[in-house]
């Protein structure tokens, strides 16, 4: 069998979920927008970098003593033997080659531990064309015990492990693997993604098919209903829907002039009381009251707060297709269904249903916000900024799009490699905190530009600001650092509160990243380089 050949970067991945928990994260806004996969391009670019595999077995011919006949040393018999071997791997003989390792191994004085590595990690080598990956474990573990940065054997062993569905040791030594090339190798980076795919993929699968529908912390619920400016539906009671007594009633709750199930929702959702929604919305859709379009909205939306998109999309269907209500409902279902699509990866059903908003409302400003997001997120970052843009000139007032529009800006410029067009964002930055001081997005994506500029004391004071704002963003604590066992705790909160099952298998990934690191540091005492 051919020496293995290096792995192929696959098209249209991304940026690694890897990355994403320990060198440059993403912003995660669950419920509500995009979640940026920053730093794409720069990935794209490295993978003509360090993509090369990692040539075996180790080493050239070593120089060997007393060539003359002198008497040789062990060490110099043990560096001939590795030499021979090396020949015979060379010439795909691997088991002579084994032979030859193991020679070298039992010639090489026990307190020669660097070149007692080699062998074993060159033996490993041979097993690996073998396809013996219990051996292969076993020879870089012995590698890896005398030198415990020893990149080659960590890799192997991870590859190895992979073969034998070890997952989590297996994303522990490539997790090893990444830090110590600094993140450079596109190889450890592939496995890495993968494998946290695959444990992401496993963990969800069997969690959310047992969950028990959670309703979110009342903090993102008015989180996600801030991100839409002309919602009908997330507007307070209005005049002539509460008893004039009891408007002047200080402290308690109003209660609704006529016996709606809709109202008495809207009521609940004043009074912070979420668990109540549905229900109520139900008895109004059930009597086919004069608010079922409202109720159908309002119902789905909590749907899908609770992560049940399948009792959602009914609701958004019903709402979209009532030609007679009101535009800025069926506005408003096409937006949060288009949202639902792209979580489930269907962009071109999320375009579809976004394209419709813009056409039946033009003059919507959240069409063009969430629209947005969703090219973002697809790379077409001249259209968002169009979009941001158009949400601007609507809704002079939107932070949300006033931040998003200056990361999609300092994007553009650095992929462009045009300082003066990055100065431009990076100042438009300095405006969007100034004049919205309660953004806690714009200081994240600020954070993330001010990083990538290595400037990371003005980075750090914008991660705090932004976790004083919303303490429970689990990704904010992995792109400042310093508290992996903070962010892992509140992964841990967040997926209880995904939404499907990918957005699940998402998070898992990232925690299981962030758990890794921590076992790595432990065990090796290693960092990310950010961090």
């Amino acid at each position: 069998m051919a020496a293995s050949k290096p792995v192929e970067p696959q098209s249209g991945t991304g940026l690694p979920r890897w990355q994403l928990a320990l060198l440059v994260g993403t912003p995660i806004v669950l419920g509500v927008g995009a979640v940026y996969l920053w730093n794409r391009s720069r990935t794209k670019e490295r993978q003509g970098k360090g993509t090369g595999e990692r040539k075996t077995p180790e080493g050239s011919a070593s120089p060997v003593q007393g060539q003359d006949g002198a008497a040789r040393s062990p060490l110099d018999r043990a560096q001939a033997a590795k030499n021979k071997g090396n020949k015979y791997f060379k010439a795909g003989k691997y088991e002579n080659a084994i032979q030859c390792y193991t020679e070298a191994i039992s010639l090489c004085p026990g307190e020669q531990k660097a070149d007692l590595s080699t062998f074993y990690q060159n033996r490993a080598a041979a097993y690996e064309q073998q396809m013996k990956w219990t051996e292969v474990v076993q020879d870089c573990s012995q590698a890896v015990e005398m030198n415990p940065r020893y990149v080659k054997a960590l890799f192997r062993r991870a590859k190895a492990l992979e073969k034998l569905d070890n997952k989590k040791e297996c994303l522990e030594d490539v997790t090893a693997v990444c830090i110590l090339e600094a993140f450079q190798n596109q190889q450890s980076m592939l496995l890495a993604d993968k494998v946290l795919k695959q444990l992401g993929k496993e963990k969800a699968k069997e969690k959310y098919k047992n969950r028990e529908p959670m309703m979110p912390s009342p903090q993102f619920i008015k989180s996600y209903f801030s991100s839409f400016t002309d919602d009908i539906i997330s507007q307070p009671l209005q005049k002539g829907e509460k008893k004039d007594e009891d408007k002047d009633k200080e402290g308690e709750a109003a209660e609704v002039t006529e016996s709606s199930g809709y109202l008495k929702a809207k009521q609940y959702m004043e009074e912070e009381n979420y668990d109540k929604i549905i229900s109520e919305c139900t008895k109004e859709i059930e009597s086919g009251g004069r608010y079922t379009a409202e109720a159908l909205l309002l119902r789905a939306t909590f749907y899908l707060l609770i992560g049940n998109a399948t009792a959602a999309q009914p609701d958004l269907d019903r709402v979209i297709n009532m030609q007679d209500a009101n535009v800025k409902l069926r506005a408003n279902a096409l937006i949060k269904r288009g949202s639902m699509y792209m979580q489930q990866q269907q962009p071109l059903l999320s375009t579809q249903d976004f394209n419709m908003a813009a056409e039946i409302d033009t003059r919507n400003p959240d069409v063009y916000h969430h629209r947005g997001q969703l090219k973002i997120l697809l790379d077409q970052v001249d259209e968002a900024v169009g979009d941001f843009d158009e949400c601007i000139l609507l809704r002079p007032d939107s932070a949300l799009a006033q931040a998003q529009k200056c990361f999609a800006l300092y994007r553009q410029a650095y992929t462009g490699n045009n300082p003066a067009q990055v100065q431009t964002a990076m100042d438009g930055f300095e405006d969007v905190i100034r004049r919205f001081p309660k953004c806690a997005e714009g200081y994240a994506l600020y954070a993330q530009a001010l990083t990538d500029q290595q400037q990371f004391g003005k980075a750090d004071e914008m991660y705090d600001k932004c976790i004083e704002l919303e303490p429970d963003n689990a990704t904010t604590y992995v792109h400042k650092g310093g508290n992996l066992d903070k962010a892992i705790d509140m992964f841990n909160k967040a997926i209880n509160l995904a939404k499907s099952e990918m957005e699940m298998a998402h998070l898992y990934s990232l925690c299981d990243a962030a758990y890794a690191q921590t076992e790595v540091a432990r065990k090796y005492g290693l960092k990310p380089p950010t961090l």
